[in-house]
């Protein structure tokens, strides 16, 4: 087993070096390059739709060009003063008629038997007062009557469509006019019409201009030809679409997909349709007659084959380009995943034959710069060292012992001090009693001497207050014993007040050390502790403070509202210029019985009881300080809920 297990690393390692080297030219890229042309082949579609929507924006715009010049020359017309002067009203009609490319132009007398426009829409309201121009559907019937001319013109054979809508008609019959009415004053005084007409159904001219306009020569790849066609609803009665070489598909039908979109529902077709014989990118608009209805289409488009071949050509293009790249780089990249796993195999077998105990085992991989050969060699130098790196572990193993030993030490001075703790809490408990006996016969006696106690009024205020003296110091040696059952009550406490409070019980000590005290409460906060045991706290570090400068200074004590965390709550700072704490003292400040005024006398109980009394309420308590730059406490209490 312990044999296998290299070769099994070894084929692990292997395998996966090279499904990194083969996974990104045979899963990764070509998956990339699947998406890209398909988003490619996507937008290059839409690009197209965007086209043939442009062409058809052009070829409406001609529309309505058609229809506002057709409407202005009329109305010129009926404006001028030719035709208000004519003397022969049929020679200027025939002679304006030629000029202004119309295919019949009336004057219509209300006065006078009904004609061939009577009731036409456009032409009633001329006769109201009010000009217009618009798309009219006439029926054979009334072309007859215009001119037998305009419904020979319009006269076209249905030729069977692939994909139109079934019909039981074989031929179109109606015609689609450009209709002007404008209304205009007669010779006789009397409110008549001028009504101007252009027949669409074989104006042949009229949609190869759009054709020319939309389709310009070069605007297509080779192979490619624009179209356009106008539908009288979905007959093809003037286009450039060929149903044979040299013959137009006039009488052709649009398919019923695009009759349904286009005349059924009113909407734009913009997309690939089949038109008489071959695929074509169209677009289709309604063609709205003057009362608003859908009455014919107006189309343009290019046919679909040389841009469909010249998307499959680039698509193959691009695939045999990737093959080829795929073909050249793979060998280069097994050669690169070789240059990889063959020096990670030495390593793995030369880390199993220094498992099995050959200790001189060593890999032989040369560096030759890269990684791989860094951590070969490296690997071989680690090996060289493991005796010393031993040697190294035994003397870690010494020191540990070293600091078990020291911890084992402080454990039993905590545990002196506990005891220390008992002690001390037995003789303050046994102090008290006598002093209580002391403090009571001294009242007793007062009240025996009566008015003579006066005389020695004195001696009785010494008395008390070194009576006085020894209960505080009784208390604060039951604080250091019992923390936890000498705390006192608590009560929401402003920081501010107890800092105020605090002012009068140390200003003897400010005055007579020459110090200065300046405080800046930005607090709004409320802290939950007892507010005499916080001008303890505040108290003790303010004598702290003055006792650090003996030659005067400056203390500057500051409260402000902070998070600790996610928690509210109050900072407190009491900052002096003093002397300083050194560093290796700055961690025991806090330790019971530690002080640095050995020759002052003081007990080293000062911080620790402020510390135990901070942290009860859940706050904390540290310290900052620098030689010769003087020292802060920050005090951190949570807010008062």
């Amino acid at each position: 087993m312990a044999e296998r297990a290299p070769v099994a690393r070894t084929r692990s390692i292997r395998h996966r070096l090279l499904a990194i080297a083969l996974l990104p030219s045979l899963v990764i890229l070509p998956a990339l390059l699947g998406v890209t042309m398909l988003r490619w082949s996507a937008k290059f579609d839409d690009l197209l739709i965007t086209k043939v929507n442009s062409d058809l924006t052009v070829a409406r715009q001609y529309l309505n060009r058609i229809l506002e010049l057709t409407g202005e020359r009329v109305t010129a017309l009926g404006q001028s003063v030719d035709f208000r002067n004519a003397g022969d009203m049929p020679a200027l009609l025939a002679q304006q008629r030629a000029a202004l490319e119309l295919d019949f132009l009336y004057v219509i007398d209300p006065g006078m038997a009904p004609g061939p426009l009577t009731g036409v829409a456009l032409v009633e309201a001329a006769l109201a007062g009010d000009a217009g121009t618009g798309i009219e559907i006439f029926d054979s019937r009334r072309l007859m009557t215009i001119d037998p001319a305009l419904a020979a013109r319009a006269r076209l054979p249905l030729v069977p469509t692939p994909n139109a809508q079934p019909t039981a008609r074989s031929e179109e019959t109606r015609g689609m006019v450009i209709l002007t009415a404008v209304p205009v004053r007669l010779a006789a005084g009397g409110q008549g019409a001028l009504v101007g007409g252009l027949l669409l159904n074989q104006n042949l001219g009229f949609i190869d201009t759009i054709n020319d306009l939309v389709y310009r020569a070069g605007s297509l790849p080779e192979g490619s030809e624009g179209t356009a066609t106008l539908f009288l609803e979905d007959v093809r009665i003037s286009t450039n679409v060929r149903l044979f070489e040299g013959q137009r598909a006039l009488g052709t039908r649009v398919s019923q997909v695009v009759r349904e979109r286009v005349l059924g529902q009113g909407q734009t077709w913009l997309d690939s349709a089949f038109v008489v014989n071959d695929w074509y990118v169209s677009a289709y608009e309604p063609i709205r007659d003057s009362g608003g209805a859908a009455v014919g289409m107006l189309y343009v488009g290019f046919l679909e084959a040389p841009f469909a071949q010249a998307k499959r050509s680039t698509i193959w293009l691009v695939l045999l380009g990737f093959l080829a790249v795929t073909a050249v780089s793979i060998p280069v990249f097994l050669q690169w995943a070789r240059g990889v796993f063959k020096p990670l195999e030495k390593v793995s077998d030369t880390i199993a034959e220094v498992e099995a105990g050959q200790m001189g085992a060593r890999t032989g991989v040369v560096d030759r710069g890269d990684e791989v050969g860094r951590v070969a060699s490296h690997l071989d130098h680690l090996l060289d060292q493991l005796q010393e790196r031993d040697a190294e572990l035994r003397r870690w193993n010494e020191e540990l012992n070293a600091r078990v030993e020291e911890t084992t030490r402080k454990l039993v001075l905590s545990e002196k001090l506990a005891t220390i703790g008992e002690i001390t809490a037995s003789a303050a408990h046994e102090i008290n009693n006598p002093v209580a006996v002391l403090q009571g016969n001294l009242d007793e006696l007062r009240e025996i001497m009566g008015p003579q106690a006066a005389q020695a009024q004195t001696e009785f205020r010494l008395m008390d207050q070194q009576i006085q003296r020894i209960t505080r110091i009784v208390d604060r040696l039951l604080q250091f014993a019992r923390p936890e059952e000498y705390a006192g009550w608590t009560a929401r406490t402003d920081p501010r007040d107890a800092l105020a409070d605090c002012l009068p019980l140390v200003r003897h000590l400010l005055a007579r050390s020459g110090v200065s005290l300046r405080h800046d409460g930005g607090s709004s906060r409320q802290v939950l502790m007892n507010r005499s045991e916080l001008q303890q706290v505040l108290v003790n570090l303010i004598v702290n403070a003055i006792n650090a400068m003996p030659e005067g200074g400056e203390i500057v004590v500051t409260s402000r509202d902070a998070d600790s965390g996610a928690e509210p709550g109050v900072e407190i700072r009491v900052e002096d210029s003093g002397r300083g704490i050194a560093p290796e003292q700055l961690s025991q400040i806090f330790d019971p019985f530690f002080t640095t005024r050995r020759p002052d006398g003081g007990t080293g109980l000062g911080l620790s009881v402020c510390r135990t009394l901070i942290e009860r309420q859940g706050g904390t308590i540290t310290a900052e300080s620098r030689l010769g730059s003087g020292s802060q406490f920050i005090l951190w209490l949570p807010e008062a809920r």
